[in-house]
């Protein structure tokens, strides 16, 4: 059976166009998880994620939602041509004689497609958190300020508010890390992302596939769209759900910046410990309610509805 087969050009023009619309769609949504990953228990600015993106509008203005997104932006389309590019490789590789791939392959698959997005996700990353969490920062410090005048009203004295920090801009950051430490600078917290997006790709890759299986209308036929939209928003959030603890770890550890009486880490393993001792286990849950990634996966998946998972004949002659 002939299958038409869409080009990976074209898979990778859907992709980028869909992790575009989503980014911007859900960007203050990831705005908000971040900066509530990232406040510890000593200097607490949010309560939740609608009280993090009012104070964020009154303080920062609308735009000020999007800090950090033009980051996103530029390096979402070659993220995920990656991801889905390498997906699709090592399923074509791990397949034989189009036979339906077994759950365990199509989990190294996804396996593979995650250690190879982290080639640009993690400088995207790193880069992000700076930007987006500047703003939680310069807050802080506006409130112990203003801590600090109340505090000292006894007189007649007025405390003069210290100017505000200016915040770097993503090039500003690159090119300090770069002369700093190196492209290694761009690639802390390399560990953490790669146990943080190894896990949901394998996760989250054979999850779409099943669940957007199941809505093929007929063997060999795609799944209708919205049967897409929905599996790619269950399976993005039971993935995003599944390792948000080792994201609040990589959120922590590539934060450059700290607030008042916030902890440092030495790795990975040193960042979760803290967590647990200072914080409890509540903590490695932080933003993982909001599933920020969920609208972006679900658009792209929708965008990119894969074939079924036999592989056709005609396929395999042809190659990825």
């Amino acid at each position: 059976m002939a299958d038409k087969q869409i080009s990976l050009t074209a898979k990778l023009i859907n992709g980028g166009i869909a992790g575009l619309i989503g980014v911007t769609c859900v960007f203050p949504i990831d705005l908000a998880k971040t900066r509530l990953q990232n406040q510890q228990n000593g200097q607490r600015m949010y309560t939740s994620m609608s009280d993090c993106l009012i104070k964020t509008i009154r303080s920062e203005g609308y735009f000020g939602m999007y800090r950090g997104a033009a980051v996103n932006l530029t390096l979402v389309t070659p993220e995920k041509a990656i991801k889905l590019a390498a997906n699709d490789f090592f399923r074509y590789q791990l397949s034989k004689d189009g036979q339906k791939l077994t759950l365990l392959k199509e989990m190294l698959a996804g396996c593979g497609a995650g250690t190879c997005q982290v080639i640009v996700t993690t400088p995207m990353e790193m880069l992000k958190i700076q930007l987006q969490d500047a703003g939680r920062l310069a807050a802080q410090k506006k409130m112990l300020a203003a801590q600090a005048q109340l505090s000292a009203q006894g007189g007649t004295r007025r405390s003069v508010e210290a100017p505000a920090s200016p915040r770097p801009t993503a090039i500003q950051l690159t090119r300090d890390l770069l002369r700093s430490r190196g492209l290694a600078g761009l690639y802390k917290g390399l560990g953490a992302t790669l146990l943080r997006d190894v896990p949901f790709s394998i996760v989250y890759f054979p999850l779409f596939a099943n669940l957007n299986q199941l809505g093929q209308p007929a063997s060999g036929e795609k799944s209708p769209f919205y049967v897409s939209f929905l599996a790619g928003c269950v399976a993005g959030s039971t993935a995003a759900v599944a390792v948000n603890p080792c994201d609040v770890v990589k959120t922590r550890l590539q934060s450059l910046q700290r607030g008042v009486n916030e902890d440092t880490y030495s790795g990975f393993l040193d960042c979760a410990r803290k967590i647990l001792r200072n914080e409890g286990p509540s903590a490695f849950l932080k933003g993982a309610v909001h599933c920020g990634k969920l609208p972006v996966l679900a658009s792209t998946a929708a965008a990119r509805r894969p074939p079924p998972a036999v592989v056709p004949q005609s396929a395999l002659r042809r190659g990825p």
